[in-house]
């Protein structure tokens, strides 16, 4: 067993985890693969079960059903808390990490001999441009930008779960993701619930692909309608995560709500009532939510 585990979430996916799997089999350093398959059915059981007959290093675990992302790296985080690994490197199963950027993460702890709460990579998309939905954030309400990303280290207080690695003690100290966001938020929230306890940092040479479809954040104004109810989440999980930040996060929501309310009355192409309904209703959910952060427990 090696000291580091990638964790990979998969759903219907086949075609990039395959290219997942190979860039993480091509890295510089050597570490053990854990593939936690959100009951996938377009083969994918039976290509990783197969594959790992030869290569030792992967691991598959079948959830059951489909935990959503939140789900899936909650329980990936569970087997490997119990496996004992020294740190854990999580991803989607889009993320194509490039050959040397865990060796930037390992070269980092090495040099500084420091505590940390986690490290993130750049995130490029596609065609070798900033990957958006994936820019960190230098302090609850401000991204990283332009030349900060030329920077070698950048202290960071929230980045998403492509490419971001953990050491297991502040797994086992901090807890689980929140598996019941199932889908958006839970990224943000995890990486907020460990910088409030440890200084964190973006390492811009370690480099990672999101062979995401478009170069775009979710945008309730503009997205597809036969998809609209998965915004139920994001409203109700994102009231969680800022009102636990006080006033500054009452007010960023007054406004960030406000916003997206305006864009869709100006920018929708349909169904506008019904889309700041959800922001609305999703919202007010958000009030009372208070979902369960497990803890580990051998």
């Amino acid at each position: 067993m090696n000291d580091v585990v990638a964790i990979v979430v998969t759903y219907n996916r086949l075609e990039l985890l395959k290219e997942c799997i190979q860039a993480l089999q091509s890295q510089s350093l050597a570490l053990d693969i854990l593939v936690v398959d959100n009951n996938s059915n377009d083969g994918t059981r039976g290509y990783i079960e197969k594959l790992a007959l030869t290569n030792k290093n992967i691991i598959y675990k079948n959830t059951g059903e489909n935990l959503g992302g939140a789900g899936g790296f909650n329980f990936g985080l569970k087997i490997a808390a119990k496996m004992d690994y020294e740190y854990v490197w999580i991803m989607d199963d889009d993320c194509i990490v490039q050959y040397d950027a865990l060796a930037v993460f390992i070269d980092f702890i090495n040099k500084t001999k420091s505590s940390f709460g986690f490290l993130s990579s750049k995130v490029l998309w596609r065609d070798g441009s900033l990957c958006m939905m994936n820019i960190q954030r230098k302090s609850m309400y401000k991204n990283v930008s332009g030349k900060e990303f030329d920077e070698l280290v950048l202290d960071i207080k929230m980045a998403s779960f492509v490419s971001l690695f953990i050491p297991m003690k502040v797994v086992k100290e901090l807890g689980f993701p929140i598996k019941d966001f199932f889908i958006w938020t839970d990224d943000w929230e995890y990486t907020r619930r460990i910088s409030r306890e440890y200084p964190c940092y973006l390492l811009n040479k370690s480099i990672v692909i999101h062979k995401s479809k478009s170069n775009m954040g979710a945008d309730i104004s503009t997205a597809d309608w036969n998809n609209i109810g998965r915004f139920n989440y994001l409203y109700r999980n994102d009231v969680y995560l800022y009102r636990r930040e006080g006033i500054s996060g009452w007010l960023y929501q007054f406004v960030r709500l406000t916003y997206h309310i305006l864009k869709v009355i100006f920018k929708s192409p349909n169904n506008k009532l019904d889309r700041i309904g959800i922001i609305i209703k999703a919202s007010l959910k958000g009030l009372n939510y208070c979902p369960k952060i497990e803890f580990f427990d051998r």
